[in-house]
């Protein structure tokens, strides 16, 4: 026997249990005004509501003086425990951020089975058809239930429905990647009834009736007087696929999801410590909603927008989710919109001031020359004009340069450093090549060359016209370095500046043109001390 227990002990577990049930259910209403989201306090507070009448409704089955009335509360536990599934479902898709549950359809097509089981339910009487009743004495004496067809039918379509819930919860946590074991352990006991119910139907001394209202207590009880921050940082953790980081009042990480432990790994099992310590560029944003912050991921720099809102985790104290937002295309574009408007305000400065003065002494000879029908005059014009179509040329290749490189193939740098020397008017400099130097990069060779074109001449421009310029191998990329005066150090972070130049007759874009072609193949330059004292430019291709 199941219960060696005496008749007025198991009738006094079973009322005990149901009208602990209840007492839990309808005292944890007010509790559920501290659940932060709308949906989801809507959903608990029904679904406690319809748990603490189920379980009130087994209590007066069990303690009612005549069988009607026993048969009278049943039928209503039967209506009852089949109205929770709705809200049980209601706060399953509110919590896991789902919106089937405002779904009009979804309503329609749930109210209309509800009716039809009601229905079947409530005329039992007349048809028998979901279950039987009669008076028994075991394992003490009450209204005996037996269940037909029908009534398993609804149940297995009720439980169906509960699992689709449980699924929600069960992938909400699988995304939020946090601990949430607890949990886990409290929606373990909503179903542990289930057991019961099985028992109920093949067991001698076990009730056939279902007792899910009592894991439903048991599930409130954990949630509002054990786990009820955790409660809520998943739920705030699992809204949304994008990384999101829970702190409270003081900056203590709280919670965050799968997504956010990739972006940031140093957040795995750091719950409790201040988030300045962990990710401090993190940090200083979550106080200031619209902030971009830069991370590095697989190589590659991507860029995020900071939105940073506040939540009540309980009656006293707040907190803050942290959501981040790609934006690194968004903000690749702007950045580089931003240089181009800054290359254009460099060419408007140029335009009128670089351009102005050989324009000017173009007018002033010109005008000399009808005046005293001079054509001696026009030799400073001629001159002024070629200095005019350089530096437009100049300037239309360095705005051609600036453009990003998509095709590249391996080229050998000696070989294009020889045939980039042909291209230049090297007078009596001389261009040597380290012994050994064998290297091949991946590269634009058109554009490589334009590079070393441009270093070649000014170093002829700076260092001499008897320079000698060598070209030499780095463990990641290659020098280009000449024996001429070199470059003071205060001044080597300003040459690759459009328009900056010392010699009188520069343009000032030889060098920017050589950050550009280095700049779009992602590679690094830097001006330097050459080995006789000249000018060294190291670029580094990995």
């Amino acid at each position: 026997m199941l219960f060696p227990l005496p008749a007025a002990a198991v009738y006094g577990i079973y009322v005990f249990a149901f009208a602990a049930a209840a007492v839990l259910s309808f005292g944890m209403l007010r509790r559920t005004r501290h659940i932060e989201h709308e949906d989801t306090r809507r959903g608990v507070f029904w679904l406690l509501l319809t748990s603490g009448g189920w379980a009130a409704a087994h209590v007066g089955y069990l303690v009612m003086p005549t069988t009607a009335l026993q048969y009278a509360f049943y039928v209503i536990g039967l209506v009852i425990g089949l109205a929770s599934i709705g809200p049980w479902l209601y706060f399953c898709a509110a919590y896991t951020g789902r919106s089937v549950h405002h779904h009009p359809a979804a309503q329609k097509a749930l109210a209309a089975v509800f009716l039809v089981i009601v229905a079947v339910k409530v005329t039992n009487p007349l048809h028998q058809w979901y279950f039987a009743a009669e008076p028994a004495r075991t394992p003490f004496v009450y209204l005996q239930v037996t269940h037909r067809p029908l009534h398993w039918i609804a149940m297995g379509l009720a439980y169906a429905l509960a699992f689709v819930g449980f699924f929600m919860l069960f992938e909400l946590f699988v995304r939020v990647n946090s601990d949430t074991r607890p949990l886990f352990v409290l929606l373990a006991l909503t179903a542990i009834p289930v057991v019961f119910d099985v028992l109920g139907a093949v067991v001698p001394g076990v009730l056939d009736i279902t007792y899910s209202s009592i894991g439903v207590a048991l599930f409130a009880f954990g949630v509002f007087f054990v786990y009820f921050d955790r409660f809520q940082y998943v739920r705030v953790t699992g809204e949304s696929d994008d990384p999101i980081v829970v702190v409270d009042g003081q900056g203590e990480l709280r919670d965050f999801n799968s997504a956010a432990e990739e972006l940031f790994p140093s957040l795995l099992d750091s719950i409790g410590a201040r988030l300045s310590a962990l990710v401090p560029s993190l940090a200083e944003a979550r106080s200031e909603s619209g902030r971009i912050v830069t991370v590095g991921v697989d190589g590659m720099t991507r860029y995020y927008n900071v939105s940073s809102n506040p939540f009540t985790i309980d009656s006293a104290q707040m907190g803050r989710s942290i959501v981040l937002t790609d934006v690194t295309e968004r903000e690749q574009y702007r950045r580089e919109l931003e240089a181009k408007n800054e290359k254009l305000e460099q060419f408007a400065s140029i335009v009128s001031h670089d351009l102005r003065n050989p324009l000017q002494v173009a007018k002033g000879r010109t005008e000399l020359a009808l005046e005293s029908d001079d054509v001696d005059h026009l030799d400073p014009v001629v001159r002024a004009l070629d200095r005019m179509e350089e530096l437009i040329d100049e300037m239309l290749t360095l705005a051609r340069e600036g453009m990003a490189i998509d095709d590249t193939e391996r080229v050998d740098v000696d070989a294009l450093a020889e045939q980039s020397w042909k291209m230049i008017a090297a007078g009596e400099a001389t261009l040597s090549i380290e012994d050994g130097l064998e290297q091949t990069i991946l590269a634009d060779p058109e554009r490589l060359q334009q590079l070393l074109e441009n270093l070649f001449r000014n170093a002829i421009e700076h260092g001499g016209g008897d320079v000698v310029i060598t070209v030499g191998s780095l463990p990641n990329g290659f020098y280009v370095e000449d024996d001429g005066a070199g470059i003071p150090a205060e001044e080597r972070g300003d040459v690759f500046d459009a328009g900056f130049t010392t010699a009188t007759d520069g343009t000032g874009f030889g060098l920017a043109i050589v950050a550009e072609v280095a700049e779009a193949h992602d590679w690094e330059i830097d001006a330097t001390e050459g080995t006789d004292g000249g000018a060294r430019f190291e670029i580094r291709t990995r």
